[in-house]
C-alpha cells in the first residue's frame, strides 16, 4: 500500500475532494426525497393565492365608477329635472281648466264642459305620469353605485323610450330628454359601462 497513491483514499494527508465526501463517492439523497429547494415530495407547487382586497382588487374589475356611467347618472338626475318641471306645468293646465269650467258664461255650454272634464282627467293623469317617470330616473341614478346588470337593462329601456317619447308626441319640448336618453343607452351599453354593473360584490 503506498500513501502517496492519489488513487488511494486511505493515503496520509489526501483529502477528500470538494463536494464528494466520503470514500470518493459522491453524496446521493435517498430514493424519494426531492433535491434541496423544491417543493415537498414530487407534488407542483401550487400557485399562489391571489389577494382580492389590499392587492386592489381582481384584475379587469373596475374599482371606480367609469366616466360615461357617472355621465349617464347626471343625465337621470337632469331628466327627474325636467320631468318635475313637466310636472308642474302640466299640473298648472289641468287646474286652469277646472277653473275655466265654473266661468259663469261658460257654464252652460255643455260641449265645453265636456270637453273641460276630459283635457283636466287626461292632464290630471299626465301628470302623474311623468312623477312617476322622474322618480324612476332618480332611483335608476342612486342605484348606479350598487346595482347590478337589471339596473344597467333597466336605465337601456328607460333611456330608448324616452327618446322614443322625445320624439313624438313631445317633438318640440322632448328634444333635450331625447338626447340625453340616447346618451343614457349609450354610455350604459358600452363595455366599460357592462364591466361596471357585473363586476363581483361581496
Amino acid at each position: 500500500m503506498s500513501f502517496g497513491d492519489p488513487n488511494n483514499p486511505y493515503a496520509q494527508g489526501q483529502q477528500p475532494q470538494q463536494g464528494q465526501p466520503g470514500y470518493g463517492y459522491p453524496q446521493q439523497a435517498p430514493q424519494g426525497v426531492p433535491p434541496q429547494g423544491q417543493p415537498g415530495y414530487g407534488y407542483p407547487q401550487a400557485p399562489p393565492v391571489q389577494q382580492a382586497y389590499a392587492g386592489g382588487g381582481y384584475p379587469g374589475v373596475p374599482q371606480e365608477m367609469p366616466g360615461g356611467v357617472k355621465a349617464a347618472r347626471v343625465m337621470l338626475y337632469v331628466i327627474a329635472g325636467f320631468q318635475v318641471l313637466g310636472a308642474i306645468l302640466c299640473g298648472l293646465s289641468a287646474a286652469t281648466i277646472g277653473a275655466a269650467q265654473d266661468d259663469p258664461a261658460l257654464k252652460d255650454e255643455v260641449q265645453f264642459q265636456q270637453l273641460a272634464d276630459y283635457s283636466t282627467g287626461g292632464l290630471w293623469a299626465a301628470t302623474i305620469v311623468i312623477l312617476l317617470w322622474g322618480a324612476l330616473a332618480i332611483f335608476l341614478a342612486v342605484k348606479f353605485g350598487s346595482g347590478g346588470n337589471g339596473i344597467r337593462i333597466t336605465a337601456l329601456v328607460f333611456g330608448i323610450i324616452t327618446a322614443i317619447l322625445g320624439i313624438y308626441p313631445f317633438v318640440l319640448v322632448g328634444l333635450v330628454h331625447t338626447v340625453l336618453a340616447i346618451l343614457i343607452a349609450v354610455f350604459v351599453g358600452k363595455q366599460d359601462g357592462g364591466a361596471w354593473f357585473n363586476r363581483p360584490r361581496f
